[in-house]
């Protein structure tokens, strides 16, 4: 296995977990933007107030975006079991 392989095998799990977690952090971040700006302007600082809407949300897209998620989880890694005694050659 050659270190030029190893290093397209990580470069593609890296993009991978990028597309995977990317709904998720962006929805956490923009209902924590929306409550902090809520906060902001009814002057109110209470700190677990954003927990429970970022918990709904993100069970939300979980549920929306999860089969795009699992399957493209599986066709990685189909993909890499598949090539992988090319790559040990």
């Amino acid at each position: 296995m050659t270190p030029e392989t190893v290093i397209g095998f990580g470069q593609q799990a890296l993009h991978i977990a990028m597309l995977i977690g990317a709904p998720l952090l962006l929805t956490a971040l923009a209902v924590g933007l929306l409550i902090g700006m809520i906060q902001a302007a009814t002057q109110i600082n209470e700190q677990t107030l954003s927990f429970i809407p970022k918990l709904i949300s993100m069970a939300l897209v979980m549920i929306i975006a999860g089969p795009w998620m699992l399957r493209t989880l599986v066709q990685f890694t189909r993909t890499l079991i598949e090539n992988l005694p090319q790559a040990v050659r």
